[in-house]
């Protein structure tokens, strides 16, 4: 693989206080049981996915007979190992109990690392106010979720306006052949009060509006989609993850398009219900074995990720089924071309990188180095909130700073450009749907043989 130059910014905690993992376990003592570091928080992180993260974290770092039992019942378990090098054995403990259990954990400093499924929300952030929670040393994207809307497999409904979805939660629809579908009652199901997934829904879907009285409530995500695969009628929301034997539903939000939760949409935080996931930390972790893992975790880690069910931060490239139907300038910039799984977004109305974009230069780095004569295309967009020529110019000053970040690594794109406010991907009404439109698009195509490479 091609030397990649780590561009200056991205020089951050996770890279400088990251430590080589032959050193990693060399203060243990022989024959103690060391308890290295706890995660609070998020269901849908916990379950599955951090015990994952944190097995994997440990074989790799040479520890052997590692093993997750469960640790006091009620989605809590302890990950143990032995570490041979230093005879002593190890643990992490986990708890998920919802992503507002782990702010509310790390606040108290009873936890070092707060799982989210949400970002954190204002309250939570007041309640540590020597700390930026929001800053790139706190804030650690693990990797993107789609809250998949699923309906009983035998609904023949393909798709559903967001809007939609918000009455048959709130009980304004109550009946399946009000959309168009069959004569039958609508059963709701919904996750719980402490669930990042309720969390992220209410904020997505239900806005100020209240769920329907009555709706049975779930803790786990499999439980709730294992409900709704045997009830006729049934409608919930789970992770991506979770679908199971239920089916996941099209969404559209607005006038954009409306898609299923798959890789390419759920990647690029395209589909109107994928989110964030995230492990916070208080600021720049004093515990090497944190930060350790939070390295980990951003890369190798990524393997779990995607094992697991969800969908990775690793960069790769797909041919969309729907290139044909772009609007003409886009299509004829990227005729030939593969869309990568990334999309680049920014702070509020700005052109600077969000953190999650900081580290993603760095994968998409790695992505070029395998292929060095892919020829870059970078595409700016806006929302349509201001003029549209202001908006062009901002869509493509957004595409000439990720330009920047890449020639700092002696990586040049072939073109830089911007689209104003083509091809939105969600509503533009509210903070979210601007921040999702405004994004820059990754595409590559290789000069000879195109299919082969890819």
């Amino acid at each position: 693989m091609k030397k990649i130059l780590r561009p200056a910014f991205l020089t951050l905690l996770l890279v400088s206080g990251a430590v080589q993992a032959q050193e990693l376990f060399s203060e243990l003592s022989a024959g103690y049981y060391e308890k290295l570091f706890r995660i609070d928080g998020s269901n849908t992180i916990g379950a599955e996915l951090a015990p994952a993260l944190v097995k994997s974290w440990m074989v790799s770092r040479g520890a052997e007979q590692v093993q997750s039992v469960s640790n006091g019942g009620g989605n809590e378990v302890r990950i143990s190992g032995y570490v041979p090098v230093v005879s002593a054995h190890i643990y992490v403990d986990i708890a998920a109990h919802g992503s507002g259990t782990g702010f509310k954990a790390l606040a108290q400093g009873a936890t070092d690392i707060a799982a989210a499924s949400r970002p954190v929300k204002d309250k939570e952030q007041a309640a540590m106010p020597a700390v930026n929670l929001s800053s790139a040393e706190s804030e650690h994207v693990v990797g993107i979720d789609g809250l998949a809307i699923i309906v009983h497999p035998e609904n023949p409904l393909q798709q559903l306006q967001v809007t939609q979805i918000r009455d048959l939660f709130t009980g304004r629809i109550s009946n399946w052949k009000e959309l168009g579908g069959l004569d039958e009652p609508v059963s709701v199901f919904a996750r719980d009060e402490n669930s990042g997934t309720w969390d992220s829904f209410r904020h997505m879907v239900l806005g100020s509006a209240a769920l329907r009285e009555g709706t049975p409530r779930f803790e786990s995500n499999n439980d709730l989609s294992d409900r709704v695969s045997v009830t006729p009628g049934a409608v919930g929301f789970v992770g991506l993850a979770s679908v199971r034997n239920a089916r996941a539903i099209a969404v559209s939000a607005g006038q954009a398009a409306g898609l299923f939760p798959e890789k390419l949409t759920v990647a690029t935080e395209d589909y109107a219900l994928s989110r964030r996931l995230y492990l916070y930390t208080a600021g720049r972790p004093a515990n090497a074995y944190v930060r350790d893992f939070l390295e980990f975790a951003a890369h190798e880690g990524q393997e779990q990720v995607a094992e697991v069910g969800f969908v990775s931060q690793s960069v790769t490239a797909v041919k969309p089924a729907y290139q044909a139907q772009l609007p003409d300038q886009i299509r004829k910039t990227t005729e030939g071309a593969y869309r990568l799984t990334v999309n680049f977004r920014f702070e509020e109305g700005s052109a600077r990188l969000d953190n999650k974009a900081q580290r993603d230069v760095d994968r998409l780095l790695e992505f070029v180095s395998d292929y060095p004569e892919a020829a870059v295309i970078l595409g700016g967009f806006g929302d349509s909130r201001l003029p549209e020529t202001m908006t062009q110019l901002l869509s493509k000053h957004r595409a000439m700073a990720v330009s920047r970040a890449l020639r700092q690594a002696a990586v040049y794109p072939k073109l830089v450009t911007g689209y104003g406010s083509e091809l939105p991907v969600a509503d533009v009404e509210g903070n979210d749907g601007r921040q999702k439109n405004s994004r820059v698009e990754v595409w590559v195509r290789q000069p000879h043989d195109v299919a082969n490479l890819f």
